[in-house]
C-alpha cells in the first residue's frame, strides 16, 4: 500500500526531471517569445566584433615602437648637387641685386667731368656746358635720352651715345646730320641736310666744300627745294665737293654745275642711287680728246656725254 502511492505519487509531480532518452542530447524547452528575442542580439554581436578587429586603437607604446623601425637612407649624390646648386644660384643672384644697388645709387660713382667728342658743326664747349645739370647722378643712371633731351636746342645734333668712365667721368659721343648744300639767304650762309633743316652757319660760301641752293627757291618752291636736297643727299661727300651750285625750275629739270663750269643734267628725283652711281662712274672715267662739257644723266641706263 505504502509502495503504490511512493509510485503513484512519483509519477503525477510535474517538478520532477524527465527521464534522460539514450541517444537523443535532452535541450531545453525555451518558451516561444524568448527565443526570437534572444536570438537577435547573437546574430548582431559579430559585425561588432569584426568592426573591433579593423579599428584597432593606436596606443602611444605602439606608435613608438613603430617611430623606432624607421630607418633614414643617406641623400643621393645627385640630389645633394642640385641642393647646391639652387642654393648658390640663390646666393649670386643676391649678390648680383646687392651690387647693383650699390653701383645705381651709391654717389661713389657720381658724375664729376663730362667729355664731348664726334663734333664738326657744334662747338663742344657749348655742349659741355649744356650737359652741366647731370653732375652729381651716378654714372649708370644717365641714359642717351637723358643726354638728348638736353642738347635739343643744337640743331646738328642727330643723336648721342653714352660711355661711363669710372669712377666720375661720362663720355658723350655725338652723332650729326650730314650737311648736303649750303643755303644762301641774303649775305648768309647755312648748312642744310637732306632734309632742308639748317645746322649751322658759315661766314663765307668758300668755308663749306658743298654745292649752293639759292635761298629764293626754298620760299618760291618748296617742293623743288625738297627735290634738289633729295638729289645731292644721293651723292656721296667726295663728289658734292667737285659741285659749284644746284638749281632747278621745275622737279623734272634739276641741274648741277661742277667747280670746273662743266654740267650735269640730272632730271627728276626718280632712280637717283642708280643716277648717283652712273655720275660718279662718268667722272672717274678716262676723259676723251677734248673734253666733257656735259653730263646727261637723266636716263640712267643711256647716259649721255658731250
Amino acid at each position: 500500500m505504502g509502495a503504490e502511492n511512493r509510485s503513484t505519487s512519483a509519477t503525477k509531480d510535474p517538478s520532477a526531471p524527465l527521464p534522460k532518452r539514450e541517444g537523443k542530447s535532452a535541450t531545453p524547452a525555451v518558451p516561444r517569445g524568448r527565443k526570437t528575442a534572444e536570438a537577435k542580439p547573437a546574430a548582431r554581436a559579430r559585425p561588432a566584433a569584426k568592426a573591433g578587429k579593423q579599428r584597432k586603437a593606436v596606443t602611444p607604446s605602439s606608435a613608438e615602437s613603430k617611430s623606432r623601425t624607421i630607418v633614414a637612407f643617406p641623400e643621393s649624390p645627385r640630389r645633394k648637387l642640385r641642393r647646391r646648386l639652387w642654393i648658390g644660384g640663390v646666393t649670386a643672384v643676391v649678390l648680383f641685386i646687392a651690387l647693383l644697388a650699390v653701383l645705381v645709387f651709391s654717389p661713389v660713382l657720381a658724375i664729376q667731368t663730362v667729355s664731348v667728342s664726334g663734333t664738326d658743326l657744334t662747338r663742344k664747349e657749348a655742349l659741355v656746358e649744356a650737359l652741366q645739370p647731370l653732375k652729381g647722378k651716378p654714372l649708370p643712371q644717365v641714359t642717351d635720352q637723358d643726354v638728348k633731351a638736353l642738347l635739343t636746342n643744337f640743331p646738328a645734333v642727330d643723336d648721342v651715345a653714352v660711355e661711363a668712365k669710372p669712377p666720375s667721368e661720362l663720355g658723350v659721343r655725338v652723332v650729326e646730320h650730314v650737311p648736303v648744300a649750303v643755303l644762301k639767304t641774303g649775305k648768309k650762309f647755312a648748312l642744310i641736310n637732306a632734309d632742308g633743316k639748317r645746322l649751322a652757319t658759315v661766314g663765307k660760301r668758300g668755308d663749306a666744300e658743298l654745292p649752293l641752293i639759292d635761298g629764293s627757291t626754298a620760299g618760291e618752291d618748296p617742293e623743288i627745294f625738297r627735290t634738289l636736297t633729295a638729289v645731292l643727299a644721293a651723292l656721296p661727300q667726295d663728289v658734292l665737293a667737285k659741285l659749284e651750285h644746284a638749281s632747278a625750275k621745275t622737279v623734272d629739270s634739276v641741274e648741277l654745275q661742277l667747280t670746273n663750269g662743266k654740267k650735269v643734267i640730272w632730271g627728276n628725283a626718280d632712280q637717283l642711287e642708280l643716277k648717283a652711281r652712273v655720275f660718279e662712274a662718268l667722272l672717274k672715267a678716262k676723259q676723251p680728246e677734248g673734253g666733257i662739257q656735259v653730263y646727261d644723266v637723266s636716263t640712267p641706263t643711256r647716259p649721255v656725254t658731250r
